[in-house]
């Protein structure tokens, strides 16, 4: 069977519903997937067999009062039966392609050194580490536990 990759749209929070374990780090809330698609600058690009999300990424196209468009990265998840096949490289190259169709100036992403296949990925399609090391600094702001 062939996989398909597609941009999802506001009126596809129904592609969510059958989604393959370890794509995300939770189960898909139907509400708060209809909520972040509804939002136009937020993009989820998955990976469909026979109507099974095995993949996915999502971005923000982030926009400031004194800089470019630029899209943020947030999140990369495949199957685990899915991969080492590519599909990493397709969902995020498909938001890459949004962002320039966006003209956005660039994409960032953030990830751990040690995370050795996030590296490769992001590698592997032109990114380029940035000159210095950043620290991310986390502020919770409620326990909604999720």
């Amino acid at each position: 069977m062939t996989i398909e990759i597609q941009v999802l749209g506001a009126d596809d929070a129904t592609v969510l519903g059958h989604v393959a374990p370890g794509v995300f780090d939770r189960d898909v809330d139907p509400e708060l997937a209809a909520e972040f698609l509804a939002d136009r600058r937020h993009h989820l690009a998955v990976a469909l067999d026979g109507g099974v999300v095995v993949g996915m990424a999502s971005a923000v196209h982030y926009v400031h009062p004194d800089k470019p468009p630029e899209l943020w990265i947030d999140e990369v998840g495949v199957a685990p039966t899915y991969r080492r096949q590519g599909l990493g490289k397709r969902v995020l190259g498909a938001l890459l392609e949004l962002g320039r169709e966006l003209e956005c100036a660039e994409a960032w992403v953030l990830t751990d050194r040690e995370h050795v296949p996030a590296m490769g990925l992001y590698s592997s399609l032109g990114g380029r580490e940035a000159p210095r090391d950043a620290v991310m600094f986390r502020f919770p702001l409620a326990d909604r536990g999720r």
